[in-house]
């Protein structure tokens, strides 16, 4: 197990945003959390990632501690502890963040050397293989402006995997890009599962989850509603909240 969640809240200005919500992810899995806007989804992936701090529960990357309870209290990791678990988590964001004064090789490997001191040479080099691998080598040079949609999608993915994370966090990663566009995406997704990433999307994009996602969870209005196998979720849309999401 890569990642483990147990009983996640957060509220936002007195409202509840998560309710004790609880899940885990296993190496090499791909599980999709499906849900409308505003179900709470993308607030999971920021507790995750430490941009959020939740207001209870307890997140475990990889058997280090990122947050717990205790007496009560819920209680972040130490800064050094912190860093690596940092290490352990890639994210790419729905609107790619792309440094817009550097070019792809920059983006790519301006965290690997100022924030985990990664010789240049080797975060080059590291950096050219992903490119390679997403077929973007004759794109290193490039800015953010001169790139398509698609092609900033798998920067902001090699950017997350330059660090060999165990854990990949999507957001979104479909919301922008044409079906020919997805199907690529799609395929990068898997390869990353294949070679032993958990990858944890967010997504209300049904068909995508349908094609890629080994596992499902249904949220809705901060609470997990169902979760189970993609073959179980798509064969038994028992609760009228998921029937009426299938049908917007």
């Amino acid at each position: 197990m890569v990642l483990e969640v147990q009983g996640l809240s957060k509220n936002f200005a007195g409202k509840p945003v998560l309710k004790d919500v609880s899940f885990n992810l296993n190496q090499g899995e791909i599980l999709a959390i499906l849900g409308r806007s505003g179900a709470g989804k993308t607030t999971i992936l920021r507790c995750i990632n430490n941009l959020t701090k939740c207001d209870r529960g307890t997140i475990k990357v990889d058997d280090m501690y990122l947050c717990r309870e205790e007496n009560g209290v819920t209680v972040y990791a130490k800064p050094a502890e912190m860093l690596e678990i940092r290490k352990k988590l890639g994210m790419v964001f729905q609107n790619f963040n792309l440094f817009p004064h550097m070019s792809v090789m920059q983006n790519i490997i301006e965290a690997p050397i100022n924030v985990f001191g990664v010789p240049k040479q080797k975060a080059q080099e590291k950096a050219a293989e992903l490119l390679e691998m997403l077929g973007l080598s004759d794109k290193a040079n490039a800015y953010p402006f001169e790139l398509s949609g698609g092609q900033k999608q798998r920067v902001a993915i090699a950017r997350a995997c330059a660090l060999n994370p165990l854990v990949m966090c999507m957001d979104e990663p479909t919301s922008a890009l044409d079906p020919e566009l997805r199907e690529g995406i799609a395929t990068i997704i898997e390869n990353l599962a294949r070679d032993g990433m958990g990858v944890l999307i967010i997504t209300h994009d049904m068909n995508f989850a349908r094609r890629v996602a080994t596992r499902i969870i249904f949220l809705d209005d901060g609470q997990i509603i169902q979760e189970s196998s993609k073959e179980e979720f798509f064969a038994n849309m028992g609760d009228e909240r998921i029937r009426r999401f299938v049908a917007m």
